[in-house]
């Protein structure tokens, strides 16, 4: 089972990292589209970046519940 909830963890971490670059590569494609274009296209961007936060923010709950459940295991 330790094993188990160590992968997950690990998996999760991977997520966590993953959607924080899309995140920032979201908000700098939406800084540059901004400054060139006036705007145009941004709100998609927008859209994309808010996404991929809120994916982030839902994996590092989970990865917080994984080690809570290790943790509880363990004791």
């Amino acid at each position: 089972m330790n094993t188990f909830l160590t992968i997950i963890i690990i998996v999760l971490a991977i997520m966590v990292v993953v959607s924080l670059v899309r995140g920032v590569i979201a908000f700098l494609q939406t800084t540059k589209v901004d400054l060139e274009n006036g705007g145009e296209n941004s709100q998609e961007l927008q859209i994309r970046q808010n996404q991929a936060m809120f994916a982030r923010i839902k994996y590092q709950a989970l990865a917080i519940v994984a080690v809570v459940i290790l943790l509880a295991i363990n004791s």
